[in-house]
């Protein structure tokens, strides 16, 4: 396999998700590309909701369903479309726009906002970040300030660069998708139709773009080790 067919395949949905750490593992397996979730997160939450079992919920205006387990500070806001999973820690501040599926044991911390978001079990966004038209893999997280940019400057439809070649996504929406075990450093922004790999590492004030491979620390453009 070459090096380009074997990038391409590291970037489907079986390469950066262990299965299971979410309840909407079952609606990403069969896409071929994880991105394409995106525009089905509305959908897939009113699936799902048909499921849960309301004895083990909260329910609030706009189809929000909340763990009786989670714990949402009196600040937090909701719009519309959501699941918050067990043991999941709203924080001051939080704004959760939705749609979103937020897993189980999940941080959404002080002034951070989520739109058009789908985060595994155990994802961390705990102070100051922005995630929209993102998909977070589990045990994931971002250092504060991190934020995910989903809209090119010039509102173009967004492309995912990988090597010299380019998969065009129809999105003018699309932040990042992470992989899981992925550590976000502070302050950095991940540009539109960033690609993660499992268990690797932005440094603080990185500007990514593009994809990055498994188990990779990113330092700054043009400077990529492996993690060892």
């Amino acid at each position: 396999m070459s090096e380009q067919s074997q990038n391409l395949e590291d970037m489907s949905t079986i390469s950066l998700f262990q299965p299971g750490h979410t309840i909407a593992w079952n609606h990403l397996t069969d896409l071929d590309w994880p991105w394409e979730a995106l525009t089905l997160i509305n959908l897939v939450v009113l699936k799902l909701i048909e499921g849960l079992d309301a004895a083990e919920y909260e329910t609030r205006p706009g189809n929000v369903w909340i763990h009786k387990t989670a714990t949402i500070a009196p600040t937090a806001a909701f719009g519309s479309d959501i699941i918050i999973g067990a043991g999941t820690d709203i924080r001051h501040c939080a704004f959760i726009r939705g749609p979103a599926i937020v897993g189980e044991w999940c941080v959404v911390g002080n002034s951070t906002e989520l739109k058009n978001v789908m985060l595994f079990d155990g994802v961390q966004v705990p102070h100051f970040n922005y995630i929209g038209d993102s998909i977070l893999g589990y045990k994931s997280h971002f250092g504060a300030g991190a934020i995910t940019s989903n809209v090119k400057s010039d509102s173009t439809p967004i492309s995912v660069i990988i090597g010299s070649e380019r998969i065009e996504t129809g999105f003018k929406k699309f932040g990042a998708i992470i992989g899981d075990n992925v550590e976000i450093g502070c302050n950095a922004v991940l540009n539109p139709g960033t690609v993660i790999g499992s268990d690797s590492i932005v440094y603080p004030l990185s500007m990514v773009r593009g994809f990055l491979p498994a188990c990779s620390i990113y330092k700054r453009q043009g400077e990529i080790t492996k993690r060892v």
